[in-house]
C-alpha cells in the first residue's frame, strides 16, 4: 500500500509539470525608439567639435576613430603598430584613455573595468557613422568616471528604408586594406 502512495505522489508531481501552451496568435506594435547621445549645443559654454559623415568621410582611409580626430584641437592619438588600425588610443587635453568617456547612439561603450576603449574591435567603424561630437574637458555625460577627460559621442547611420549596396577598396603600407 505505501508503495501505490508513494507512486501516486510522484505521479501528481509529473501532471503538474507538463508546459502550458501560451497562446502566439496575439501580436503587439512596438514603437519605435531612438537612442541619442547627450549632445551640447552651439551655444554651450563646453569646449566642444562636431563632424559629420562627410567631414569624416575626407580623411577616412580605413584607420581608427582616434586617429580621424587626430586634426582636432587637444587631441593626440597612440597606435600600438604605426598604422593607425589596431589598439589605438585617444588624449584629449593630456587625459589618457581611460578618461575619455566613449557613447555609441547614447550607449557606453568604455570597458565598465578599466573605463578603456578597445578601437581594435571596431574595424572601419567610421564609415557607419552619421555624426560624432567631441566635448572637451569634463563633459556634460553622466556616464561615470570616464568623462573626466572628455567625451565622444557618436551617432551611427540611420537605419534606411530602400535597400541599397555599396563597394569600396583602399589598400594601404604595411599591409592594411579596407574593404
Amino acid at each position: 500500500m505505501k508503495y501505490y502512495a508513494f507512486i501516486f505522489l510522484l505521479s501528481a508531481g509529473i501532471l503538474q509539470a507538463q508546459e502550458r501552451l501560451q497562446d502566439t496568435t496575439k501580436i503587439q506594435a512596438l514603437e519605435q525608439v531612438y537612442l541619442n547621445g547627450v549632445r551640447v549645443g552651439a551655444d554651450s559654454p563646453i569646449t566642444h567639435s562636431n563632424l559629420t559623415k562627410q567631414d569624416l568621410a575626407k580623411r577616412n582611409l580605413g584607420q581608427d576613430i582616434p586617429v580621424l580626430l587626430n586634426y582636432l584641437p587637444g587631441v593626440v592619438t597612440t597606435s600600438d603598430a604605426g598604422a593607425g588600425v589596431g589598439y589605438t588610443g585617444i588624449r584629449v587635453r593630456g587625459s589618457d584613455a581611460t578618461r575619455v568617456n566613449v557613447t555609441i547612439n547614447g550607449i557606453p561603450y568604455n570597458d565598465s573595468e578599466s573605463q578603456g576603449t578597445f578601437w581594435v574591435n571596431l574595424p572601419d567603424f567610421a564609415s557607419s557613422i552619421e555624426s560624432l561630437q567631441l566635448q572637451r574637458g569634463v563633459g556634460t555625460s553622466t556616464n561615470g568616471s570616464g568623462s573626466f577627460g572628455a567625451s565622444l559621442n557618436i551617432e551611427t547611420d540611420h537605419s534606411s528604408k530602400e535597400g541599397f549596396a555599396q563597394i569600396a577598396n583602399s589598400y594601404g603600407s604595411f599591409d592594411t586594406r579596407k574593404k
